[in-house]
């Protein structure tokens, strides 16, 4: 699978980056709107909206594998998922912004850096 020929870390990056929405919203929306339902309807639901996300998640890890060792694509993805939580929480949650976002972020870059650096 190839995205326009792209270089492989932006297939990966673009990849999980979508699937990770999906991600967010399936572990978290049901807080917003299912939270007058019983709990496995929610699951239901979260589980469905899962299955997108797997099937991005899946190939976005096989290609990067192909460049990337396990400990990269582990940093990448939390990298990723921090980049789509905090506006998720922001705009669409309607939670206030904090600055442990910017202390958690800080410290997810020195994983990135040290992960990255050889």
């Amino acid at each position: 699978m190839s995205l326009f020929g792209l270089p492989v870390l932006w297939q990966t990056v673009i990849l999980l980056s979508i699937a990770n929405v999906f991600m967010t919203f399936a572990w978290y929306a049901h807080l917003k709107h299912l939270n007058d339902k019983p709990w496995w309807i929610a699951a239901l639901v979260s589980w469905g909206i899962a299955l997108f996300e797997y099937m991005l998640q899946v190939p976005a890890n096989r290609i990067g594998h192909a460049e990337l060792s396990l400990a990269q694509l582990k940093i990448l993805q939390e990298v990723i998922t921090l980049a789509i939580f905090v506006p998720f929480v922001v705009f669409y949650m309607q939670q206030p912004l904090k600055l442990d976002y910017l202390w958690a972020a800080l410290c997810i870059l020195g994983a990135v850096y040290f992960v990255f650096r050889s």
